[in-house]
């Protein structure tokens, strides 16, 4: 009996082997994965690694709060405001669903915002009154050849009469000459008076230079038969006598091909405090990818967009006044194309690193240089590498702002191409013939790259794509801390979530590092399936704040003029080495031209510390910053909002 039982058992123990064996080796692959993704959450999760790499975390939001968060920008009141507009959704725009939400890091709470046009594709800069001002975004949805059912195009309507401008309203009809096809304006157009010539020698008059409009026009009926190959003169219907002789219209191809998207005029200051938008004066061009740069005496320069046609603005750049909330011309033209990374200098003149978010041709205002607005003359800097590469690229002043150093990131081919840059670039704009250098290399060819400016004076580079829009499923996980002082990336923790086209990054005032947004446009290595635009945000954690105890600061004035002191108390005075004052950022299509990190010159007894503001008005802009102390292990404060008048 009990040999038998025993053999009982040594069969049962046989076959239980038997089946695990066979378990494991169907599931072996999954006990591994199982086993290494514990692993490295054990590894990532430990003081000693933290401490030398930081941390990744998922905030995800409810599902009524979620949105596809194209712009973000930090406010003066600590929150984050995240702009999605129509969010790239056809439905969402057709529907007029345009979201904003205001997102509170630290409470944790969402807030919905009442959002009053397509702020989609916008542009926005912080003002000196801590306002944030928003300008352009979109009137149409780009349409792809197959889709176009309307031959249409750019008609430009000339007008010769040189007493008076004329307006023709939407619906107005363009016959041609020769081809005696009709087209319909599908907005009203103002166009100016003619400007009369005179011989500067001898004062005779020459000739009427007639005022341009240009108004996009579409055929009446769907259809081939209605496209024109040629330029051809254009009758404007209704008008007569003299009128229907000083006014015409003139329009190349009129075709069903590719229609761009266009963009709009309206501009909002958005109010932290009231956390509403307040309606300002439009601007005298539509723009969509427009850029905003902040000029030394607090005005705002918008620059380049796609107009209400959909055509890139032709070098039509215009300054908006916050005292008077009006845009008018500047007296100079220049173009670039869109989403231009255009930087106030300490000089007060304009530096473009020649990096742009995507739509323009590829010879036109490409070159990195100087631009002084007033005169507008422009000297170009050479020894840029991957020259045809910085579509997509990033530019960062870095830290300190008084170095005057840029650094441009990766980049791509113009357009949808598969082509990227692994390099960096460097700049040092105090040399009186600045010119490129090859900073250290990044692993990959990186579209997309965010950049962001930390208190202790490195840079957070992180995720990007090597090929347009992450095709082929090529999303980098990767993320690095760059350290100007010795020209050289250390490696950190890697993000959790793919960052590519329409993502950003924002620094907040604890020390962290928020990410948002991926708009990719396949979900898989094969290209095969629509992407899905990524809505959860992302925090880094630097490794600085893994450092046990950081400087804290409080107390002091919340304003400081240029050139002059305020004293704050931190019972960690006499361990500071170093005060930073960084400009809250505003960031969007991998152009972010707000942050900044600006030294200051400090004093410390006992437990107070005194700091003073430098005096240079372009390196200073007027409005809010974020101040931090770092301790000697670079360890910094958490901020305390001071407003530079």
């Amino acid at each position: 009996m009990n040999d038998r039982a025993g053999r009982r058992r040594a069969r049962r123990l046989a076959i239980g082997t038997a089946v695990v064996l066979a378990l494991a080796g169907m599931n072996g692959p999954w006990l591994y994965r199982f086993g290494t993704e514990k692993y490295h959450q054990y590894k990532i999760d430990k003081p000693g690694y933290k401490a030398a790499n930081g941390r990744w975390q998922i905030v995800d939001f409810p599902q009524e709060y979620r949105q596809d968060t194209i712009h973000a920008a930090l406010l003066r009141t600590g929150k984050v405001l995240m702009i999605a507009g129509s969010g790239n959704n056809q439905e969402n725009f057709d529907a007029k669903k345009f979201d904003t939400r205001i997102w509170d890091p630290v409470k944790g709470t969402v807030k919905k915002v009442p959002t009053p046009a397509d702020l989609f594709c916008t542009g926005h800069t912080q003002l000196a009154d801590g306002n944030l001002l928003i300008a352009g975004g979109t009137k149409r949805y780009e349409k792809l050849k197959g889709d176009v059912t309307k031959a249409g195009g750019l008609m430009v309507v000339h007008n010769e009469n040189p007493d008076e401008p004329i307006t023709l309203p939407a619906g107005t009809r363009f016959t041609g000459k020769e081809n005696g096809r009709t087209f319909v304006s599908k907005d009203p157009v103002l166009v100016p008076r003619a400007t009369k010539v005179f011989d500067p020698a001898t004062g005779a008059f020459k000739r009427n230079d007639p005022g341009l409009g240009r108004i996009y026009v579409e055929a009446q009926k769907r259809g081939t038969e209605y496209e024109t190959g040629t330029q051809d003169n254009y009758r404007v219907q209704g008008l007569k006598g003299a009128e229907a002789r000083n006014t015409y219209g003139i329009a190349q191809k009129l075709a069903l091909d590719k229609k761009d998207f266009q963009g709009i005029r309206d501009a909002y200051e958005f109010d932290p405090v009231a956390e509403k938008y307040i309606k300002v004066d439009p601007m005298n061009e539509a723009r969509w990818y427009p850029t905003l740069t902040t000029l030394s005496d607090g005005r705002i320069l918008s620059v380049s967009g796609l107009d209400d046609i959909g055509q890139l603005v032709p070098g039509k750049n215009e300054i908006f006044d916050p005292r008077t909330k009006k845009w008018t011309y500047t007296d100079t033209v220049r173009q670039f194309p869109t989403y231009p990374a255009l930087f106030l200098m300490e000089n007060g003149k304009i530096f473009y690193s020649g990096s742009n978010a995507g739509y323009g041709p590829d010879n036109v205002g490409r070159e990195a240089g100087v631009w002084d607005v007033e005169s507008n003359r422009f000297r170009t800097v050479p020894g840029l590498s991957d020259a045809d590469r910085l579509e997509t690229s990033g530019t960062v002043l870095l830290p300190p702002a008084q170095n005057q150093t840029y650094m441009v990131i990766g980049g791509g081919g113009v357009g949808e191409s598969a082509l990227s840059s692994s390099r960096t670039r460097l700049i040092d704009m105090r040399d009186p013939d600045p010119a490129f250098t090859d900073g250290p290399a990044l692993e990959k060819g990186t579209r997309y790259p965010q950049a962001s400016v930390l208190p202790d004076d490195t840079v957070l580079v992180s995720g990007g794509s090597e090929d347009y829009r992450g095709r082929g499923a090529s999303d980098i996980l990767q993320a690095r801390l760059y350290h100007p002082d010795s020209n050289t990336f250390d490696r950190v923790a890697d993000p959790l979530v793919g960052r590519n086209y329409h993502s950003g990054s924002i620094l907040l005032p604890d020390g962290r590092v928020m990410f948002f947004g991926s708009d990719p446009l396949y979900a898989d290595r094969a290209n095969t399936k629509p992407g899905t635009f990524e809505q959860r945000i992302e925090i880094y954690t630097p490794p600085y704040l893994y450092r046990g105890t950081r400087p804290t600061l409080s107390g002091g004035p919340q304003t400081i003029a240029r050139g002059a002191s305020g004293t704050f108390r931190s019972p960690q005075a006499s361990s500071v080495e170093k005060v930073r004052l960084i400009r809250p950022s505003a960031s969007t299509h991998v152009t972010d031209v707000d942050q900044r990190s600006i030294a200051l010159d400090f004093e410390t007894s006992g437990d107070r510390i005194t700091v003073t503001v430098p005096k240079n008005r372009n390196l200073v802009q007027s409005g809010w910053y974020m101040l931090f102390v770092d301790d000697g292990e670079g360890t910094p404060s958490e901020a305390q909002w001071v407003r530079v008048p």
